[in-house]
């Protein structure tokens, strides 16, 4: 399957606005940054990015802990000193939301330079 490299690069770009512009509100941005994740998965795979395997997995624990916030938020939310446990499910949201941001930022420092276009 042939994808527009430019396409590729309009995806990324969403995927990362998305993941930083979710933060603002972790609560109801949890959508953003999830759609976010998967984006950034997705260009990464269509690029043969050497970071996808870790936005892969980053992707799948931010929806797992987002699809666990939600669902204990639907049940009316907890009380974190009597249902402590509900953390443990909802950790993995966190944890890969800070993943991915530390991923893009070694990303863009390993990010080789380019010479300059000789005209």
């Amino acid at each position: 399957m042939s994808v527009n490299p430019k396409w590729i690069r309009y995806i990324f770009i969403a995927g990362v606005v998305a993941t930083i512009a979710g933060a603002i509100d972790p609560m109801e941005g949890s959508v953003l940054i999830a759609a976010g994740s998967i984006l950034l998965a997705i260009s990464a795979y269509f690029r043969n990015d050497r970071y996808f395997k870790i936005f892969l997995i980053t992707a799948i624990f931010i929806i797992t802990g987002v699809s666990a916030i939600w669902y204990v938020s639907s049940l009316g939310g907890f009380d974190p000193k009597r249902e402590w446990w509900w953390t443990v499910v909802i950790l993995p949201y966190p944890i890969g939301w800070l993943i991915n941001i530390i991923t893009l930022i070694i990303k863009a420092v390993k990010k080789p330079i380019q010479p300059p276009d000789i005209l």
